[in-house]
């Protein structure tokens, strides 16, 4: 039985174990309806094993899974209201874009007229009603992944799972879609799970992110709140460059952090005495000699890349990356040249562990 109310997949220390493999260990989760969800993380770290439990692909050891409201821990695929799309696309080869939609509903046994109805509406969402009569060989990548899903999304279902779609595409149809992918999302209001181990595709299109590590969720939250205020050690090196201090607490003053670099001012009391503090490169600014947190370090490598400069700085025995914006006409960062560098105590986060 389903309840409108209720989120659209609830897991509740859900477990999967391959021999002495914890895959999935005790993780819980809530998805709201019409939300767009990320699974993040590295290979091996449990986000496609959760999916396929999602999918009814496979079964947990243990834990609760509910979709609607539904327990569906032990329900086929076929009996779940929801859809895979994955990388490999997985269309017939033998049956044109127009077929491949429709066999879903074909086998579903719809009515021919309300077939037509619902395949022609879903080729123009995803705006490939001109390549109907194609075959999967005579259509590009970025082609393929459009009727796939156009494929997932004619059968209606409550969830749309993703399992990283676009990884095989170049990057530049690669951005496209993800902006295409998360105006589609809007428009259609479905519940989007997305795997991928691609940070930037996460930031850029999720409403919520869950970062995995080792079978866990080692921060569940918006993309700003896990770029910019992350919990761990990990959560901040995977999410995006970020330089990572060892601190202490420098006497009676919990707000001043000793570091390999010199005290340093922060913007929150030190949790406990001894800790580890991040900053992102692009956090640090160059040339403020007036400013707090301000010391005097080395320009070691640089590299060009546009828009930026991303350089490796050396200061008090300790190597920071940081990126410098190049807005203004004045001469590059190069190795050798000494620079002032800011560490803004707004900047500087408590890590947890």
């Amino acid at each position: 039985m389903q309840d409108a109310h209720a989120p659209a997949v609830e897991a509740v220390n859900l477990t999967r174990r391959f021999g002495d493999v914890t895959a999935l260990d005790a993780v819980s989760l809530c998805v709201t309806r019409g939300e767009f969800f990320c699974l993040l993380g590295p290979s091996g770290c449990g986000k496609t094993t959760l999916l396929r439990l999602i999918a009814g692909l496979d079964f947990p050891d243990a834990g609760e899974l509910k979709l609607a409201g539904r327990d569906v821990a032990r329900v086929p695929a076929h009996e779940r209201q929801v859809n895979t799309v994955f990388q490999s696309y997985a269309l017939f080869p033998h049956l044109n874009v127009r077929e491949n939609i429709a066999f879903g509903l074909r086998m579903k046994k719809v009515p021919r007229a309300e077939i037509e109805t619902r395949v022609r509406g879903v080729m123009d969402l995803v705006r490939v009603p001109e390549l109907a009569a194609r075959h999967p060989s005579q259509l590009s990548g970025g082609q393929k992944q459009r009727v796939a899903l156009a494929r997932a999304l004619v059968n209606e279902p409550q969830v749309l799972l993703l399992d990283e779609p676009l990884a095989a595409l170049d990057l530049k149809l690669r951005k496209e879609l993800q902006q295409e992918l998360r105006s589609l999302q809007r428009r259609t209001g479905v519940t989007f799970i997305y795997v991928t181990h691609d940070q930037d595709e996460a930031l850029s299109m999720s409403d919520r992110i869950a970062v995995m590590d080792h079978g866990r969720i080692a921060q569940l939250g918006t993309g700003e709140e896990l770029y910019e205020r992350p919990r761990t050690r990990f959560v901040a090196q995977f999410l995006g460059g970020c330089n990572l201090l060892t601190a202490k607490v420098a006497g009676p003053d919990i707000r001043v952090a000793k570091t390999p670099l010199g005290d340093l001012q922060l913007a929150v009391a030190a949790p406990r005495p001894e800790f580890t503090l991040a900053i992102r490169p692009e956090k640090i600014l160059l040339h403020q000699p007036s400013a707090p947190n301000t010391l005097a370090a080395e320009v070691v490598e640089t590299t060009y890349t546009g828009a930026e400069t991303h350089c490796i700085v050396r200061a008090g025995g300790e190597s920071l990356r940081v990126v410098a914006v190049n807005n203004g006409p004045g001469p590059r960062l190069a190795p050798g040249q000494p620079v002032q560098l800011t560490l803004p105590a707004e900047a500087l986060v408590v890590l947890e562990d």
